[in-house]
Parts: structure tokens; C-alpha cells; sequence
């Protein structure tokens, strides 16, 4: 588990930007099946001020219905291993500081690439609206 709060001394030093890029990085040099054809970035709210965001890839995507995130590829996800962090906001500052993090990764990160490479990109609350952060 990949958590700002409880990692020591080394994680307390990097930024949440910083470890969102190493989680991603770790979780983009897995296998990526053929059949996933786009990713979602769940986002949960913890107890306590705490978040969590975690990577899917799925079979399908289709812009005019949010269930193909639904569509998860056994084989491709973190939800084992998701980033944790703590911090006082709101769920919407949170939304907002993961796409600012997935569309800045994508501009810069190592494996940008693999997400490009999918049809779509989308983050969002499991419980929420997706937002679409890239389409090809």
C-alpha cells in the first residue's frame, strides 16, 4: 500500500505529485492486457480525512454511459495497492488535484504513453460522475 501518512521518513519528503508519479509509474510497468481499451482512476474517501485513488483498466468505453468503467479488466488494476494520503478538503478539491495529477502525467510521465495508447482516460468518486481527463 502506497500511503503518505504512514510510509517514514522517505515518503514524508515527496510531494503528492511526486507520489502519484511513482505509484503510476509502478502500476504502468505491469503487463497491460490487450483488452483493455481505456482506464479509470477510482477515487474513495476513508474515514479521517483520508483518500485513496486506485487505477482500473477496462474492457470497454463509451462517452454517452458512464457504466463502461464497470467494464474492469480482472488483470489490470490496483486495487491491492492504492495511494493513500490525509489531508482536510472536500471531495471536489480532491476530483480536481487527481485530474491536475493524471493530466499533468500525461504531459511528462515516464509511461504516459500506455494511457495514450488507450481510447480514454477518466477519473472520478466511485459513487460520483466520471470525468473524462483524455480521449483519443
Amino acid at each position: 500500500m502506497n500511503d503518505l501518512t504512514d510510509n517514514g521518513k522517505e515518503n514524508e519528503e515527496l510531494s503528492l505529485d511526486e507520489l502519484f508519479e511513482e505509484w503510476l509509474d509502478s502500476a504502468l510497468c505491469q503487463n497491460i492486457p490487450d483488452d483493455v481499451i481505456a482506464f479509470n482512476f477510482n477515487l474513495y474517501e476513508d474515514t479521517g480525512s483520508k483518500w485513496s485513488i486506485e487505477i482500473v483498466g477496462t474492457s470497454s468505453f463509451d462517452e454517452s454511459d458512464e457504466d463502461w468503467a464497470c467494464d474492469e479488466v480482472t488483470d489490470f488494476n490496483t486495487r491491492g495497492n492504492p495511494l493513500q494520503w490525509q489531508e482536510d478538503t472536500s471531495w471536489e478539491d480532491v476530483l480536481s488535484k487527481a485530474e491536475d495529477m493524471l493530466i499533468k502525467y500525461l504531459e511528462t510521465g515516464k509511461n504516459a504513453y500506455k494511457l495514450k495508447h488507450a481510447e480514454a482516460v477518466a477519473c472520478g468518486f466511485v459513487d460520483g460522475s466520471l470525468e473524462i481527463v483524455y480521449k483519443r
